[in-house]
């Protein structure tokens, strides 16, 4: 006796057409590089052998493209006057070499490190001058 087996339609965003229909269990490698960047729902329609259907949405966030990183401005920011911003967009390539440079933002020291020093220094300091004075 054949035993049939549950199906499933995978659709991408309010395509009519399905991008793969499968028969379950199965392993599917989903192509991002055809989509465009942005936000994306994955459909899942599954229909069992006994002809019920279930469904299934996930949504995604594609972003093939390169990545854009930005220093200096943050969400919702209140700005006045010249404001100065570290701008870098890198990609990640071909994947088989690694490029150096590019693929990594400069960013300036933050604001953390250097109260750390001046305590740091103003300890030293404390620390010899009461060292030499006895």
């Amino acid at each position: 006796m054949k035993e049939d087996k549950s199906k499933v339609s995978l659709f991408i965003d309010d395509e009519l057409q399905p991008i793969a229909e499968l028969s379950v269990p199965v392993q599917f490698e989903l192509d991002t590089r055809k989509l465009t960047d942005g936000e994306h729902t994955l459909k899942l329609v599954g229909k069992s052998s006994l002809g019920r259907e279930g469904v299934r949405k996930i949504k995604f966030i594609v972003r093939n493209g390169p990545a854009i990183s930005i220093e200096g401005i943050s969400e919702n920011a209140v700005l006045d006057g010249t404001v100065p911003l570290m701008i870098n967009a890198y990609d990640k390539g071909n994947q088989q070499k690694f490029i150096i440079e590019g693929s990594e933002t400069p960013q300036s020291v933050p604001s953390w490190l250097w109260i750390i020093l001046i305590l740091f220094f103003g300890w030293a300091a404390y620390y010899i001058i009461t060292y030499f004075s006895l």
